[in-house]
């Protein structure tokens, strides 16, 4: 029986190359033609503790990982104490040989026990036991079908570099583990995955894609101190720096990078950083700095569990109203929060022309379940034709036509000022982080305030207009609506699809743009829904309290869940069987 609808998931410590086993895995599904769904769970430390590599495997485009297992691969015992009660019946479990498996507990949930020799087959035919994990992927092919040709090519691109003779190694080692798996294990695993004719698809996470369209947004300065989950887009910028002639800066501390990017936005350029929520609690007084002097810079915070430290590697997505009111006193600033890998590379692109249009800090929320996990995607699945809109930015024919003095912060409808870089002796200008007049100098006049923060503050209701409406997901007109923010549209889609296969019409609300909140747009997208319930990862339900507060939208329950794991579509529809 072929399914081509499976899930795959490798356990085992930090340290022994779960991620790039299961990476690898996945890249060859995917060049098979197959739709991708990855995520990981780890440990923050560099040895020990036990991670996973999850990998949903099917025909149709999918949003999100589930629940049950069809295939383990354990490269510890401690992997199948863990996962054991997620394999389906006549799912099985690929192990070295060497581990001691307790049999009874297998064949109580009737999973189907697979041992090889894989770290016998490494030392035996390519040399060494390092190659155990290659030959655990050649299992993992044989057992389930899918052919050489894919892990074979991914194998190729990965060891070039180490010269040919590891790509023989480790090619001799997938062969003999994918002919013994085959041999002794083919015919009695029933799921089965074939190669698909498909359009070629790559495999991308939501923190590339937000710095692929960070990129293709004219993003030409980021600066960032490391921090899980948000560094990988840091580390995206630094190893390709020199070829895309973007300077990336590897600062100090948060707060040097914040005013790092808001010196560089000043002077014109297009600049980034990116943090996680402690990083971003550093930069909240820069945050003000940017506000006041009005200057367009980009924030991400890609957010993790709190408060301190909290799960340094998991997922939550607790921030929300933390981003909305961050730094003293009041100012604009607009928030886009991406669900999907999709959104993700918008949102890098988009951000900064909203920046430069209403010059204002636009900070974009993401989480570590949405920045880690991978889908297939097409090729033209993102579009990379971005347009770029710098706003009232004056040129220098604007300036030599200037007849009084230049007025940075002139007092307009929309609260946009003319903007002119330094540099033109017709736009010489004080900015300054106490309240100042229309020219940039200092004022302590009641009218100037008055005048200068309505001005700024104007802004919110002029971006409102642009701001887009929620996405829709499901029947349009059913009367149960799901209203979330961020990745757990993934989950939450998947669910009304399983609650569609059931006879019950639901449909999702997702909230991409938070702020400034398009309050007409929310309500016409919930208009009908009879029952609304918010599903977001935090305790206090930080959407929900937004909704009410600025939209007068009173949900009528919560699905929460702030373990440090992101939700499932099983999760959900648990939950639902509670406040329906």
């Amino acid at each position: 029986m072929t399914l081509n609808e499976m899930t795959l998931k490798i356990g085992g410590e930090a340290g022994m190359g779960v991620e790039s086993t299961g990476m690898g895995f996945a890249k060859a599904l995917t060049r098979a033609g197959l739709h991708v769904f990855a995520m990981q769970d780890y440990h923050s430390r560099i040895r020990g503790g036990h991670n996973f590599y999850q990998i949903r495997i099917s025909d149709q485009d999918i949003h999100s990982h589930l629940e049950p297992v069809d295939l383990l691969l354990a490269m510890t015992k401690v992997a199948i104490d863990e996962h054991l009660r997620e394999i389906v019946p006549h799912g099985g479990v690929i192990y070295d040989s060497s581990i001691v498996v307790d049999d009874a507990a297998l064949a109580e949930r009737s999973v189907q026990a697979f041992p090889l020799p894989l770290a016998q087959i490494a030392e035996e035919e390519g040399g060494s036991k390092i190659m155990a994990n290659t030959a655990a992927i050649g299992a993992a092919a044989g057992v389930t079908g899918l052919g050489l040709e894919r892990i074979n090519s991914v194998i190729r691109d990965n060891f070039t570099r180490k010269g040919q003779a590891v790509v023989d190694a480790n090619l001799k080692v997938a062969a003999a583990a994918y002919r013994l798996a085959e041999e002794k294990y083919g015919g009695a695993f029933p799921f089965k995955l074939e190669a698909r004719s498909a359009p070629q698809r790559m495999l991308i996470s939501g923190n590339e894609a937000l710095a692929l369209g960070a990129l293709m947004g004219g993003c030409n300065f980021v600066a960032g101190y490391p921090m899980t989950p948000g560094s990988p887009i840091l580390e995206w910028f630094s190893v390709r720096s020199a070829d895309l002639g973007i300077v990336t800066k590897h600062t100090e501390d948060e707060i040097a990078a914040i005013n790092m990017i808001i010196g560089a936005a000043h002077m014109g350029v297009r600049a980034m950083t990116t943090t996680s929520g402690g990083g971003f609690a550093l930069m909240v007084e820069g945050l003000g700095l940017a506000g006041m002097l009005e200057v367009p810079v980009v924030v991400v915070n890609v957010q993790r569990p709190g408060p301190a430290t909290g799960h340094a590697t998991r997922h939550e997505q607790a921030d929300l109203l933390f981003m909305l009111h961050a730094a003293q006193g009041e100012f604009p600033r607009i928030i886009l929060a991406p669900g999907t890998i999709e959104q993700c590379f918008e949102a890098g692109s988009r951000a900064f022309n909203l920046a430069e249009k209403y010059q204002c800090p636009v900070l974009i929320i993401s989480d570590a379940f949405l920045a880690h996990s991978l889908r297939a995607l097409d090729l033209n699945a993102l579009d990379l034709e971005v347009p770029i809109d710098r706003g009232a930015l004056l040129g220098n024919a604007e300036l030599d036509a200037l007849t009084e003095r230049y007025k940075r912060f002139q007092n307009r409808e929309s609260g946009i000022s003319p903007r002119a870089l330094p540099g033109h002796p017709k736009a010489v200008h004080a900015p300054s982080s106490d309240e100042h007049d229309e020219y940039g100098q200092i004022c302590e006049d009641a009218e100037v305030r008055i005048q200068q923060n309505a001005k700024r503050m104007r802004k919110l209701e002029t971006a409102r207009a642009e701001m887009h409406a929620p996405l829709q997901y499901g029947h349009a007109d059913a009367e149960l609506a799901f209203v979330t923010w961020g990745s757990t549209v993934g989950p939450l889609r998947t669910a009304v699809d399983m609650l569609g296969g059931k006879g019950k019409s639901a449909r999702v609300v997702q909230i991409s743009d938070v702020w400034p909140l398009p309050v007409d747009k929310v309500t016409a997208a919930l208009q009908g829904a009879k029952k609304v319930i918010c599903v977001e990862q935090n305790f206090t339900g930080q959407l929900a309290t937004l909704l009410r507060a600025h939209a007068d939208i009173r949900v009528d329950a919560l699905i929460r869940k702030y373990d440090g794991r992101p939700m499932s579509p099983e999760y959900i529809l648990g939950q639902l069987k509670g406040v329906l």
